[in-house]
């Protein structure tokens, strides 16, 4: 057993006796068995959609921590793929590698994933406010004229996008979905994240949290269609603070903010390789996910 661990931030997983499922820009996901997944959030942060050079420290227990919460917030909404998060209960070959698990980690059902997002957005911001500005429309559905960047929507969209390996996903109209999954499952889907979406965003908003939009993923699984994934993080999510709310401009936000801002101002290219960041920029932005915990959950995560 290796890992890549510099100063508290872990970077990259290598279980050897493992098998590797898949490796994302932040999570890396081990197969147990046919039924059961492992999933380890790291530390890795992406921008532009490059992973940087430098980690942001206990980004990935916030990560985990913070979907766990949903996760039993909306057990009554709909049924989740966590099996455990109790690093005791894991199989003894997982469990000898508690150290780097502890916190970070979930023991999953191995689901039937739906290969769309389910994108929700109560506010017009980022790709939405583009397309808007251009067409009056996102993904089809015509919107009232006159919004200005960062207005609440009437009412909550379901803007649904295509999952890419690589790059940014594609939002596409609600009739592509229904010809790529189906219309039964595609309208269960979009009742569904907005359901869901409805729910979290008032609870966050009474906890001093706006949620801009945000990205679900559903799979099928034996306890039917199933919220997996990551769930409401500021990796999944946009989290803007209500006190500083103020719409016809762009808002800052609990999330990659500080990495942003850095990578513009020292002008970046947006090519590989990746820069890395100063710790001061690291600093400020593990800050920033901690922030959003604890005003989600009103505990402050065990550093």
């Amino acid at each position: 057993m290796t890992s890549f661990v510099l100063d508290s931030v872990l970077l990259r997983t290598e279980f050897s006796d493992l098998q590797l499922h898949a490796r994302g820009k932040v999570r890396d996901v081990y197969r147990i068995d046919k039924d059961r997944l492992l999933f380890v959030a790291t530390d890795r942060i992406s921008a532009f959609d490059y992973i940087l050079a430098t980690g942001i420290p206990h980004k990935g227990r916030v990560l985990t921590q913070i979907s766990l919460f949903w996760f039993e917030f909306l057990k009554d909404v709909v049924p989740n793929h966590l099996i455990t998060a109790d690093v005791s209960q894991y199989p003894a070959e997982v469990r000898k590698y508690e150290d780097q698990l502890r916190g970070r980690s979930m023991v999953v059902m191995n689901a039937d994933m739906v290969h769309v997002e389910c994108v929700v957005r109560g506010y017009i911001s980022g790709s939405a406010w583009k397309e808007y500005k251009a067409t009056g429309k996102v993904c089809g559905i015509e919107l009232p004229k006159g919004l200005r960047e960062s207005d609440p929507l009437p009412e909550p969209i379901f803007t649904p996008a295509t999952k890419a390996t690589t790059g940014h996903d594609e939002n596409i109209p609600f009739s592509e979905m229904t010809r790529l999954v189906g219309a039964d499952l595609s309208a269960e889907l979009r009742d569904l994240s907005l359901t869901i979406y409805k729910k979290a965003a008032e609870y966050a908003r009474r906890r001093g949290i706006i949620i801009a939009d945000t990205k679900f993923e559903f799979g099928r699984t034996s306890r039917g269609t199933t919220l997996a994934d990551e769930v409401l993080t500021p990796d999944s999510s946009r989290f803007w603070p209500a006190d500083k709310y103020q719409p016809g401009r762009a808002q800052d936000s609990y999330d990659k903010q500080f990495v942003r801002d850095y990578l513009e101002e020292i002008r970046w290219n947006k090519q590989p390789p990746a820069p890395a960041l100063p710790p001061e920029v690291a600093r400020k932005t593990s800050d920033k996910y901690l922030e959003a915990f604890q005003q989600l959950t009103g505990r402050k995560l065990d550093v």
